[in-house]
């Protein structure tokens, strides 16, 4: 699976924007095969900045001790 990069996540986040005004553009024009795109187009974005969001960098490390090897008895 591939994960959106931290780094972009303002890019992201413009596409966002952007794409809001692009779908009133269009609802405002009745171009109503293009607001159902980019309504896809921005479920997308949604998607990859909640990504971003969950993975935060204190999630990423886990401390699980050192091995220990049994004993035989």
């Amino acid at each position: 699976m591939l994960w959106p990069d931290p780094a972009q996540r303002q890019r992201l986040a413009d596409i966002r924007d952007n794409l809001h005004a692009r779908i009133a553009e269009a609802e405002r024009e009745g171009w109503l095969g293009e607001v159902e795109g980019l309504r896809i187009s921005l479920l997308g974005a949604n998607d990859k900045l909640s990504q971003i969001d969950r993975r935060s960098p204190a999630n990423t490390n886990v401390e699980l001790g050192m091995p220990t090897m049994a004993k035989d008895v």
